[in-house]
């Protein structure tokens, strides 16, 4: 997807709790000709796409209270037609697969910039970028980190069930969920 012709501006809703990088990325998005509304929970997010739904959307997965995925169901309910991308610091497979299956249109992992974004809306549903490097096996502590998360994620999320499943402690596996992804 390039910039918008200058007869149709698309609609893009861009939900993000950090206001610094949310601010950042519409300033961006509105000077390539796009009709920008930010938000920054679940909550405004549903009340801005209620009033008017967008083409277009940028949800972060982790905001407070209720999650990224959340408003990628329910937006996606909303208006089907919505083409949302769920962009996130705490990217793993499981999350990526889940995003998906509510209806999200692609996952980035941050950072990403404008120009990362208009590449996943104009990609196909769920489509990576051709990979030019040579393939890197994760590192141990990526593939524990992976194999964590999709054992939560079959766990719908409930902490104690599945650190009963993976054999910690719970609180071992709170720390351990607390600390950033490991890099590939």
């Amino acid at each position: 997807m390039t910039s918008p012709k200058p007869d149709h501006a698309p609609t893009l809703l861009l939900v993000d709790d950090d206001a610094v990088f949310r601010e950042r990325l519409a300033r961006a998005f509105r000077a390539r000709g796009f009709e920008v509304s930010t938000a920054g929970s679940h909550e405004e997010a549903m009340a801005q796409a209620t009033r008017e739904s967008p083409e277009l959307a940028v949800v972060d997965l982790r905001m407070p209270g209720r999650s990224g995925l959340e408003l990628v169901r329910d937006l996606h309910a909303l208006d089907a037609s919505t083409r949302v991308i769920v962009l996130t610091g705490y990217g793993s497979i499981a999350t990526a697969v889940e995003a998906v299956r509510l209806g999200a249109f692609n996952y980035l992992p941050k950072p990403a910039d404008v120009d990362d974004l208009l590449l996943a809306f104009s990609r196909g549903p769920g489509e990576r970028t051709e990979v030019t490097e040579d393939f890197q096996p994760p590192t141990l502590a990526r593939a524990e980190w992976e194999h964590i998360q999709r054992v939560l994620a079959d766990c719908g999320g409930n902490i104690s069930e599945a650190a009963r499943r993976l054999g910690l402690h719970r609180r071992s596996l709170q720390r351990k969920l607390q600390k950033y992804p490991p890099a590939q």
